[in-house]
Parts: structure tokens; sequence; C-alpha cells
């Protein structure tokens, strides 16, 4: 195994093992995990005198938050723009309709923006305590969102102290990848582009930062606002670029585009927005996808990949179907296709630790990024394409996993692709 996947795995583990530390709290003598001087407590500018029963959340954002918490329990309701596959089963309930959310459990409402102030007063007279946390903007005031969420749901003591062991975490994990990249005299340098309109991650933005932790100079660290013209884009002409899917075909089609040198290098990788923009523990793979793209000797291994090495298909393929699996063999799997063999890959997915969306069927953004991560922690081109080489080695016994551990059973968890019947559409668009 390569040093970057031993470091991938790491990251993973310890991401997970920190958030597991997180937060201490003192027992009273029947069983209860409240701890001394936790309520009231007074979270940006609102007094909450007691541990809410229920929560709706109405950002993305912070719903990764509270995923990265652990306080997932609590949560009542959720916005429809909340797509983690962990939160599936929340109704989708807007901010503004304060009646669904109280007859939901909720007595705490948590969002990014500031309410009408009509709407405000219904939850005012509801009795619904609502606390704005804004989007993080450096590591500063990410410790600072941290703590909000974390004691608005459980307290000034508790939440506080498993926030702040949660964000550290997210740090040390990210400091640890800008270690292991190589030291060069060569300046190189990106973006991350959401648009052909000039959203771009700034330097105000926390999003800018990754860019720098994974070994790159921000093209945009100069600017503010999340914007970037094309001039100044022109200007800083990067050479790597980050973007949504779709966006990469664009800029090789569009004039001011065109010309950049990463557009002319074949430097422009796509990767889901969600990781640059969502706070919680995706910015480690943001960081981690980033630097082991423009780093590529992060990547170098010692052996083989699992699968063979060769781009003949018919040299890593045994009998009529990918071995493990029901899917043919020659087949590629792509973005848009949708069908029981995308379902079985994603299953498949899952099980080792890539899927961060619901299965559903459909090859969408999520399942194009986790093959990509399956790709970069085994050796592969990040494509983000399944094709018959990648399938091979993610159906294979010796696919390495997102803990970076590796062997066991390669088939999913059925070698029936499953039927597709009651797929969600809002899990597909995002799948």
């Amino acid at each position: 195994m390569s040093l970057w996947k031993r470091l991938t795995a790491f990251a993973v583990t310890a991401a997970l093992a920190l958030g597991a530390l997180a937060g201490c709290s003192f027992e009273d003598s029947a069983g209860s995990t409240v701890a001394l001087n936790d309520w009231p407590v007074t979270v940006n500018g609102v007094t909450i005198h007691e541990e809410p029963a229920g929560v709706a959340v109405a950002s993305a954002n912070l719903a990764d938050v509270v995923l990265s918490l652990g306080y997932e329990v609590q949560l009542k309701s959720k916005t429809a723009d909340c797509t983690q596959e962990e939160l599936a089963s929340l109704p989708d309930i807007p901010a503004e309709n304060v009646e669904q959310i109280q007859s939901a459990g909720a007595t705490l409402l948590l969002t990014d923006q500031a309410l009408d102030d009509t709407v405000q007063a219904s939850y005012d007279t509801a009795g619904i305590s609502v606390v704005v946390i804004p989007a993080a903007t450096d590591r500063t005031s990410l410790t600072t969102l941290y703590e909000s969420v974390g004691m608005a749901m459980k307290g000034a003591v508790t939440g506080k102290d498993k926030a702040d062991k949660a964000a550290d975490s997210l740090f040390i994990t990210i400091d640890d990848v800008t270690r292991m990249i190589p030291q060069s005299d060569t300046v190189k340098t990106g973006v991350y582009l959401y648009d052909l309109d000039g959203s771009v991650a700034t330097g105000d933005t926390l999003a800018g930062t990754l860019l720098e932790a994974a070994g790159m100079t921000n093209i945009a660290a100069d600017s503010t606002g999340g914007t970037l013209d094309l001039a100044a884009l022109q200007r800083g002409d990067p050479d790597y670029i980050f973007c949504p899917t779709g966006l990469k075909a664009q800029l090789s089609a569009t004039a001011g585009y065109q010309d950049l040198t990463a557009v002319q290098n074949g430097q422009v990788y796509e990767m889901d927005p969600n990781l640059m923009t969502l706070q919680g523990e995706g910015m480690i793979s943001a960081v981690l996808y980033m630097a082991g793209v423009v780093y590529p000797e992060l990547n170098q291994t010692t052996s083989p990949a699992p699968g063979g090495t060769s781009s003949d298909p018919s040299a890593s393929q045994t009998g009529d179907v990918i071995p493990n699996s029901s899917i043919p063999a020659g087949m590629t799997l792509q973005y848009d296709d949708e069908n029981d063999y995308v379902l079985e890959l994603q299953n498949r997915l899952d099980d080792l630790g890539y899927m961060f969306m619901a299965p559903t069927g459909l090859y969408g953004d999520g399942t194009q990024q986790a093959v990509m991560n399956f790709q970069l922690a085994n050796g592969f081109e990040t494509t983000g394409v399944a094709d018959p080489e990648t399938l091979t080695a993610i159906f294979s016994d010796d696919a390495v996993r997102a803990d970076g551990t590796t062997g066991g059973d390669g088939a999913a968890e059925s070698s029936e692709a499953p039927e597709m019947d009651g797929v969600d559409n809002e899990d597909a668009d995002a799948a």
C-alpha cells in the first residue's frame, strides 16, 4: 500500500475516532448525561433554557455539522437542500412553515440566514427558539460555528466540549495531509470554479483555504465575495481547475476559458462542490482528492493496483461477468446511466465506504465522486468513469476500502441487482 493510501486510511479513521471521542459529560445519580452548567445557554444572542426536545435544521451546511457532531438523533425535520443520506428519513419542511415544524416536535430551529420578521414572530409565538449561525470563512470561525451548533443542541459545557474536539479533529487531519505534500520550488496554482459566471472559492471563504491545504496557491486568494471575473481568472491562469460535474466540457467550449493553461493541459478535474461548500468531514475528502491530483507521486504504489493495470478489458475479466458481480464483462458505467447495474455498483461502493448518498440506480454526482475517490485510493486515474478495469477492482476481494483496509468478500450484498421500484427522485438527483 502506498504512503498516500495509508494517509487516506489514517485521515478517515482519525476523523471517525476523534469524532467518537469528542465531548464529555457528567453523569448524575440517575445516569443523566446533562453536564453541570449546560443550561441556560446563550448562542448568537438567543437564550435557550433547556435541552431542545427536537431540532429543525434549515441549512445543508448546518446539517453537515450536526452529523459531524453526532447529534442527528435530535433532528425532527430538515429543508429540502439537506440531501445527506443519513437524514433521508426526516420530513422536508420549509423554514417558513412554522406550524409543521412545531408539529414535527422541534423546539429549536438552526438556520444560516435571518428570517423574515413575520416568520420570526411566528416562531416567537410558537415558543420555538431560532438560532442563526452563518457559514464559517476561516478556521477560527469554523470552530465558532461548531461551538454554536453544539451549545444550542447540547448545552454550554457538553456541547461546546464536543464541538471543540470535532473541529480540532478536522484541522489535525487536514494538517496531516498538508505535511505529506512534497516540497517543491515550483509554485502550483489552482482554483475551484463553481460556474461560468465567476463564482469561485475566494480567499475569504473556508473553501479557499482547502486549495492551499492541498498544496496549491489559490489564484483567487486576494479576491473576496466568492467571485472572480474572467479577466482576473485569465491573469491568474491556474495550473489546475477543480469544478462541478459538467463544467469541464463547458470550459473547453467557451471563449475566454479555452486558452487557460489548465484547460489546454487537460488539468481540469470535476469534483462534488458539496465537498467545498459543506463544512463537515467532506473537507478532508476535498483536500485528499485535490492533493492526490496535483501531486500524483503521492499515489505511487509498490505493487499493481487491484484488477491489474492493463487497458485491455479482456485482461482483467474472467467469464461473462465482472467477478463477484452480475455486471457483464467489458461494460462501462458512467454519468447519467440509470439501471440495475449502477445500483449494484452503488451498493458495492457503499459497502466499501465510498458512497455518501443513498444508492438509487442513477449514476449522478455522488456516484461519480465515489468512483473517483475509489480510483484515487486504489491507484487508478481519477476519471469518475467505472470502466471494466475499475469495476473489476471495485468488486475484487483486494479492493482498498475507504478506511484503508483490504480483503474480505468482494461481492456486494447480493449478486442479484435490487429492483429499482420506489426510487426517491431527490436522492436520484444527487446519487
